[in-house]
């Protein structure tokens, strides 16, 4: 399952499955628990594919950085819980995104971040960047074919 079917909805724990659209909204399944609600178009909602982190150069799409934290942990869990303390997030974090920037990356959105890479672990949701770079590659390679 692709990132662009994870929602976070404001003021709800955790992730959502995007199950179906409505007319006044869409339903979502919670990957903790797996109950079901239904969430109004008035509902801050972020879909995960399109969220970025901020460096000193240019914004990180947020599945880059999940790319990111699976090579630095193996494709296991994160070594940190979200729940540590401020000056130990951003240490794992610097050593994740080097260039993150610290002035608008709060230790709030690394906890965030954290959490969400372990629930996506937990459903087995790991391709976070692999789909992409495949898809792509073909493309590529037949134009350049086309051209030789």
């Amino acid at each position: 399952m692709a990132l662009d079917k994870i929602l976070s909805i404001g003021g709800k724990p955790g992730l959502y499955k995007l199950l179906t659209q409505t007319r006044g909204g869409f339903v979502g399944e919670s990957l903790l628990d797996g109950k079901r609600v239904t969430v109004g178009l008035r509902s801050n909602v972020s879909v995960l594919s399109e969220i970025a982190i901020y460096t000193l150069e240019e914004e990180v799409p947020l599945k880059e950085v999940f790319q990111k934290i699976k090579e630095k942990e193996g494709g296991k869990k994160t070594s940190i819980s979200h729940k540590a303390e401020k000056i130990e997030l951003e240490e794992y974090f610097f050593e994740v995104l080097p260039n993150y920037d610290e002035d608008r990356v709060y230790a709030s959105d690394i906890k965030k971040i954290i959490q969400w890479y372990n629930i996506l672990l937990d459903n087995n949701i790991t391709d976070f960047v692999e789909e992409e770079k495949d898809a792509e590659e073909p493309t590529v390679s037949a134009s350049e074919e086309e051209e030789e």
